[in-house]
C-alpha cells in the first residue's frame, strides 16, 4: 500500500489555528486526557472516521466494533500488542484464553482478512485465541482460505449454563467484533465471561445521536483547556426518532430539522468567512457499513425523494429497518491522494486509550461533500512516522507529524465520548 501523505487542498484558516493551539497546549491536553481515563475506562477498541475541511476537523462516525485491521501498518504492531495486553488485563487480569466473535458475513473475504489480522494480534499479545461464530451457517469447524494466503478457522460458539465455550475450550473473556445490528442473540445474553466491548453498546441499542451528545459535552470541556471554539472540532446535529422512509412518515420532522441545522451551519460559516455551501448528512441513527446515508443542501430534497432513494434510506445492515435518523452537519474533506486527485478521509484506530494507527479511506468516484464509506472505496495506510501522539515543534502546525497529532487528539476525544457512552449504557442496563 502507498504511504503517500495526502495533500490538503485548503490548509489555511481556523484549522491551522486549532492545530497551533493543540501544539501549544500539548502537555495540558495529555494531562487532561490522563485524568479522564483515570475516571472513565476507555473502550476495548474503536475506530473514528474524521473529516478535514481546512476550516474544521471533526469526527463523523465512531465504531466500537471496528473492522479494517488488515489496513493498519505492520510498523505499529508493537503498539497494538501492548495496548491489547492492557485492554484485556484491565477486565480479566489472569486472561490466557480468548474467543473472538466475528460478524456473520463469512463471504466478505475482505472482512475475514481483518478478523485474521485481529486474531493474529491477540495471539502475539500472548493469548490463546479461537474464533467462535454465531452464524447459523457455521455448524462445524470451517476453515477459510483467504486471498492473503492466510487461513482462518471458524467454529460454532456454544454455551453451557452461563459460560460460552468452543468444544470445552472456555475463554476468560470474549472479544466482540460483531456489532449485533440485528439484536443481541440469546447465546450472548447474561453470560458470565466479560464481553469486550459490552453488548449494551451494540447497534441493537446504541444511537449515534447519543454518542454525539456525549462528544459535544467532551469538546465543550476540552475547548476550555485550549481556549478555542468547540465548533471547529464538533459536528452539529439533530435527530428524528420516528421515521419510516417507505411510508413517508416523519418526513416533515426531517425537513424541519434539516432547515434548522442548515441555518445554524450557515451562521458559523458567516462568522468565519467560509465561502462554501453548508450541507447535512442524513443517516440511520443506529447502524454502520455506510448504509442508509444521503446528503442534502435544502430541506425540499427530503420531500422529493423518489421511491428508490426512500428504499435505500429505509434499509439497514442485515435487512433491518431504519426507524430513526440523525441529521448531522456535513464536513467537507479537502484532503486528496494521487493523480488525478481522489478525495480522502482519515480513519484513526485506538485500542484501550492508545492510538495504534489508521488509514485513509479514498474514493475516486465521490466528491468532497459525499460519503466515502461506499462501494469503490480503497485504503492507504496512514503514513505515521510515530504513533501520532508526539508533535514536532520544529515543524509547521500542518506538517505531517503535527497534522497526525491533531488527528489523534480529535479521535481520542471521540473515544472519550464513547467511554462515557458505555458507562452510561452499562449503568442503565444494570438499573
Amino acid at each position: 500500500m502507498s504511504q503517500a501523505v495526502p495533500n490538503l487542498t485548503v490548509a489555511a484558516g481556523p484549522v491551522l489555528e486549532l492545530e497551533s493551539r493543540l501544539l501549544e497546549a500539548q502537555p495540558a491536553i495529555e494531562a487532561w486526557l490522563r485524568r479522564q481515563w483515570a475516571v472513565t475506562t476507555a473502550p476495548f477498541y474503536c475506530s473514528v472516521d474524521l473529516r478535514n475541511a481546512g476550516f474544521k476537523l471533526a469526527p463523523v462516525d465512531t465504531n466500537l466494533f471496528p473492522a479494517g485491521f488488515n489496513n493498519l501498518s505492520p510498523n505499529f504492531d508493537s503498539l497494538c500488542l501492548q495496548a491489547l495486553q492492557v485492554a484485556v488485563e484491565r477486565t480479566c487480569p489472569t486472561a490466557a484464553k480468548l474467543v473472538l466473535v466475528p460478524e456473520n458475513h463469512t463471504r466478505n473475504r475482505f472482512y475475514m482478512e481483518s478478523v485474521a489480522r485481529l486474531k493474529g494480534l491477540l495471539q502475539r499479545a500472548g493469548f490463546e485465541v479461537r474464533v467462535g461464530s454465531i452464524s447459523p451457517e457455521i455448524t462445524e469447524p470451517t476453515t477459510l482460505d483467504l486471498d492473503s494466503g492466510a487461513q482462518l478457522t471458524l467454529e460454532p460458539l456454544q454455551r453451557n449454563a452461563d459460560h460460552l465455550h468452543i468444544d470445552g475450550y472456555f475463554p476468560c473473556a470474549v472479544v466482540l467484533n460483531n456489532d449485533l445490528s440485528g439484536g443481541v442473540p440469546e447465546i450472548l445474553r447474561g453470560v458470565a465471561q466479560p464481553l469486550l466491548p459490552p453488548a449494551e453498546v451494540s447497534w441493537a441499542q446504541r444511537l449515534k445521536s447519543q454518542h454525539f451528545a456525549h462528544y459535544r459535552e467532551v469538546t465543550r470541556e476540552f475547548a476550555e483547556i485550549i481556549d478555542i471554539d468547540p465548533w471547529l472540532m464538533t459536528p452539529a446535529f439533530r435527530n428524528c426518532g420516528n421515521i419510516n422512509f417507505l411510508k413517508r412518515e416523519g418526513e416533515e420532522c426531517l425537513a424541519d430539522n434539516v432547515e434548522t441545522l442548515l441555518a445554524e451551519i450557515q451562521a458559523k460559516y458567516d462568522e468565519y468567512g467560509i465561502d462554501k455551501d453548508p450541507f447535512v448528512v442524513i443517516k440511520a441513527d443506529a447502524g454502520t457499513y455506510g448504509m442508509g446515508v444521503m446528503t442534502a443542501k435544502h430541506p425540499d430534497e427530503l420531500r422529493t425523494l423518489n421511491r428508490n432513494m426512500r428504499k435505500k434510506m429505509a434499509s439497514a445492515k442485515g435487512g433491518g429497518e431504519v426507524t430513526g435518523a440523525i441529521i448531522q452537519e456535513g464536513v467537507y474533506t479537502f484532503e486528496t491522494i494521487g493523480e488525478p486527485p481522489a478525495v480522502a478521509e482519515p480513519v484513526v484506530y485506538m485500542i484501550d486509550h492508545h492510538v495504534v494507527g489508521g488509514f485513509y479511506r479514498v474514493h475516486e468516484g465521490r466528491g468532497t461533500d459525499e460519503n466515502l464509506n461506499a462501494p469503490g472505496a480503497r485504503f492507504h495506510q496512514l503514513a505515521f512516522a510515530d504513533p501520532g501522539i508526539a508533535p514536532d515543534a520544529s515543524c509547521s502546525p500542518d506538517d505531517t507529524p503535527n497534522r497526525f497529532y491533531a488527528y489523534g487528539v480529535v479521535a481520542r476525544l471521540a473515544m472519550l465520548a464513547a467511554a462515557r457512552e458505555i458507562r452510561s449504557s452499562v449503568h442503565e442496563a444494570a438499573a
